[in-house]
């Protein structure tokens, strides 16, 4: 994939201002498309748009193929006439600094609910006739996904494994029957799905009218308790109760001591191998007719992945196993062309990773926060910087710039850390008194470099601490929910784009994309 020089922001849709409690594909996502093109800024980069579960991860989501209900816009759902004025005029008083996810989704549930109603009820024909097309050609993984949800909620929302014998092992009478039984509540989760993608085309329209391209985020693995592993149990490493055998992590890195124990089964690669990578082709297909470039997360994991007993609390006692390598990458290019994909190549990379990356010519990562710590020779630096390269001050997963700075590390001693910023000083060419233009100063480095993209995180441009953290990976509570205020999407519209045009201008990424 050949990257033009150009930069870009990181923002989840869930982080925009909206009077729904979590922000969605309404009016604000517009406005930051508007503050995007105005800033010079050619990608908008966001994490899976999925439906999260109860850690709220959209990592861990019970579909790798659906959209969130929780992104539709009531807003947009008012224009379609499917919600009246007056639903959406009593609003809680949600707070506007976070999601509060035990609030937010009963009440969003609510409004789609009604909507569904409409929908059965009021819908003009063609919007029938686009709802009856969209269903045909999702069929292969809709029909899966909403029975699998409607089914999750007439057992109370149990793991699945959990369900009768015939359901969670899948006997085709008891399906029939369920597909019978439940027949409402399925069509309401494909409605819910059609609405989500007729929301989404549309901002993506509108994205590419600001000549925007939307960098998408792909997970490598996908949660136990999803449609994907119940619909397709033989392409995981399960018993016969259905449960993992072997679960994926990390060993001990730079965020935790005992390493990353995430709990995903694991693939049996060598079943995938024997029908072409047919489940990973979908996958991929259906990513890319939503984004116009995919994140694959974890990227090292297809030369060779951390294999977990199922049986381990921790991620220690691991070991790695070799993962699909060229194999799957070469059946997805003979199935699907080239292959918009950046490589997340953070973590610990041997050479089967690098070589893979350079066989088929996918960019890889360079984040700034790892660069001081790692001596002259880190591939973070922005002196030992390619071209072909996409480079970030921090992701989702790292502290924001103020807060990497401020706060004590926990996998690092103090002595360190006190090495560390004060080659960063250096290297910033910063003293103590200036150190509130870290930020602009570590922006403007990036943007200098010979990276072809750089995507900065907003937390970052406007100066945010700790508390606007995204994801501290190892921890199961307080993640995904920091929201950007209203009044901070009008002053990104300020001073931070007029800062950021003329970076691009300056550097030469101003008239990219």
């Amino acid at each position: 994939m050949d990257l033009s020089r150009s930069s870009g922001l990181l923002l989840h849709l869930t982080s925009l201002p909206s009077p729904f409690g979590i922000g969605d594909l309404g009016p604000a996502a517009y406005r930051f498309a508007d503050v995007l093109a105005g800033a010079a800024q050619r990608v908008w980069q966001m994490l899976p748009v999925v439906p999260v579960a109860h850690s709220y991860s959209p990592y861990a989501s019970p579909s790798t193929f659906a959209g969130s209900p929780l992104l539709i816009s009531p807003e947009r759902l008012v224009d379609d006439g499917l919600l009246h004025p007056d639903d959406v005029a009593d609003l809680p008083a949600f707070p506007i600094h976070f999601v509060d996810f035990e609030r937010v989704i009963p009440h969003k549930r609510r409004l789609l609910e009604r909507a569904f109603d409409r929908f059965e009820a009021h819908a003009v024909p063609w919007m029938h006739d686009a709802f009856d097309a969209f269903c045909r050609a999702e069929a292969h993984w809709l029909d899966d996904y909403a029975l699998f949800m409607a089914l999750k909620e007439a057992h109370g929302d149990v793991l699945w494994t959990e369900w009768p014998d015939p359901l969670s092992h899948r006997d085709p009478d008891a399906l029939d029957r369920a597909r019978t039984d439940h027949a409402r509540a399925i069509r309401q989760h494909q409605c819910w799905q059609f609405l989500f993608e007729r929301q989404w085309t549309a901002l993506r329209a509108y994205c590419h009218h600001q000549r925007l391209t939307i960098l998408g985020d792909v997970p490598i693995y996908v949660a136990h308790d999803s449609a994907d592993v119940w619909a397709h149990p033989d392409l995981f490493y399960l018993d016969d109760a259905r449960n993992p055998t072997v679960v994926a992590g990390v060993p001990p890195d730079y965020f935790s001591e005992t390493g990353q124990r995430w709990g995903n089964p694991l693939y049996r690669w060598d079943l995938m191998q024997h029908d072409g990578f047919a489940w990973w082709t979908r996958r991929l297909q259906k990513a890319l007719s939503l984004f116009d470039m995919i994140r694959l997360d974890h990227f090292r994991g297809f030369a060779a992945y951390w294999e977990v007993p199922a049986d381990e609390e921790t991620a220690i006692n691991g070991r790695w196993v070799d993962g699909p390598g060229a194999s799957l990458f070469e059946h997805l290019h003979a199935a699907l062309g080239d292959l918009p994909i950046l490589a997340e190549n953070l973590g610990i990379i041997t050479d089967d990773v690098t070589a893979l990356i350079h066989q088929f010519d996918f960019p890889g990562m360079a984040v700034l926060q790892f660069a001081f710590g790692g001596g002259r020779t880190s591939v973070h630096l922005p002196h030992n910087y390619t071209r072909h390269l996409v480079a970030y001050t921090g992701t989702h997963d790292n502290d924001t710039l103020v807060g990497w700075w401020t706060q004590a590390a926990h996998t690092r001693t103090a002595e360190a850390v006190r090495r560390e910023r004060a080659y960063a000083l250096q290297y910033l060419n910063l003293d103590l008194d200036d150190i509130q233009t870290l930020n602009w100063r570590c922006i403007r480095l990036l943007m200098a470099s010979v990276a072809a993209l750089v995507v900065t995180p907003v937390q970052d441009v406007l100066g945010l601490g700790s508390r606007a953290r995204m994801n501290t990976p190892g921890t199961e509570t307080g993640n995904w929910a920091w929201r950007l205020l209203p009044d901070q999407l009008d002053r990104l519209a300020g001073e931070p784009a007029f800062r950021l045009r003329a970076l691009t201008d300056i550097y030469g990424r101003l008239d990219a994309g």
